[in-house]
């Protein structure tokens, strides 16, 4: 059955908005008709080579829908159901996953390698990040669906594959913000307002929103930032001013930049944390010195995926959305069809906007 897709033809080319041929489900697979998917910037990454994977690809990983039909064995969701797609789903067997440490699975991408579809002229397709959202539907392992929680629109559910997991994970998992400490958000994207609102849940007394942009200032004080930095070589003294010049306990760096890791690290206090969210290229050096790792006793950590377990995260997502604590339709800066992709991707080169979400 044919539908229509965002399909990258190669590393470094624009998508193409074309037809493809969406085979049925086999055993162990689901077939899911997409409501709505979010155009995150790991799909940038995955478009430009900073991240590899095989093409031509359909991409799109951050998606929700209602399943069409299910292959054999497949028991857990059934045709009707509303499901999140999950990108990275754990296998379960790993070192990784034998510590609990499913984020870190190692054969969480395996899928990507797979060929899933087929253009209209025959050439063989691969799921980008394992789920193919960027299409009207898509075939996946039933590894990579779980339901919807109740209380939660279909549409707003979509965020919830990458965005919020990864925000609020951010800090809940990795940083595990307390209340009463300060904290500093760099990069107000999709994933930083996540992390913002994460940032007000737990009960930060001050939260430092970061960007280069000056008119995403309403939308990060929205999502709970208390104060807004114009992403400039003072914003270390700026963010130390607004905390006492002690600099804040925890800083979120959601920008991927080598600038901005740096200067996340020297925002925080003696003593403070730092995690990495953003997906950086190779290009991008981050340099200390030996004596100020020392001094400093700062911490600096990576962060794949929020550190979280999806079927364990979400119902708590969903706790907090059905609270009012979680606004999801916070995160979306605009609404698009499949053809406005490409044009979304341009806005996300230009540093504009939180999340443009497809709606199908």
């Amino acid at each position: 059955m044919a539908v229509r897709a965002a399909v990258l033809p190669a590393i470094g080319s624009p998508l193409e908005i074309t037809g493809i041929d969406l085979p049925d489900p086999g055993p162990g697979q689901v077939r899911v008709r997409l409501a709505a998917a979010g155009v995150c910037h790991s799909d940038l990454s995955l478009s430009d080579g900073t991240m590899r994977v095989p093409v031509p690809a359909v991409l799109g990983h951050e998606g929700a829908g209602t399943v069409v039909a299910v292959g054999e064995g497949v028991g857990h969701v059934a045709p009707g159901d509303g499901v999140v797609l999950n990108w990275a789903p754990s296998c379960g067997a790993c070192h990784a996953c034998s510590l609990g440490e499913v984020w870190l699975c190692a054969n969480a991408l395996s899928g990507a390698a797979d060929v899933y579809a087929r253009t209209t002229e025959g050439t063989d397709l691969h799921p980008g990040l394992n789920v193919a959202a960027f299409a009207e539907e898509t075939v996946v392992s039933a590894s990579c669906v779980l339901p919807v929680p109740d209380g939660v629109p279909l549409t707003d559910a979509a965020l919830l594959g990458c965005a919020v997991l990864t925000g609020y994970g951010a800090v809940h998992h990795s940083a595990r913000v307390r209340a009463g400490e300060t904290v500093a958000v760099f990069g107000v994207g999709g994933v930083g307002l996540s992390a913002l609102q994460a940032a007000r849940i737990a009960g930060a007394s001050k939260i430092v929103a970061v960007d280069v942009s000056a008119e995403k200032e309403e939308l990060a004080r929205a999502a709970g930032a208390t104060d807004y930095v114009v992403a400039s070589d003072t914003t270390a003294r700026e963010i130390r001013g607004l905390t006492g010049k002690q600099g804040v306990d925890v800083a979120v760096e959601c920008a991927g930049r080598a600038v901005s890791i740096r200067t996340a690290w020297d925002s925080t206090r003696r003593g403070g944390r730092t995690t990495v969210v953003g997906i950086g290229g190779k290009d991008q050096q981050v340099t200390f010195n030996a004596l100020e790792i020392f001094h400093w006793g700062r911490t600096l950590s990576g962060c794949v995926y929020g550190n979280s377990d999806p079927a364990r995260d979400l119902p708590v997502l969903a706790e907090h959305i059905r609270a009012g604590r979680l606004d999801l339709s916070a995160l979306v800066t605009e609404r698009i069809s499949l053809d406005g992709i490409p044009a979304a991707f341009e806005n996300m080169l230009a540093g504009k906007g939180g999340r443009a979400l497809v709606v199908f």
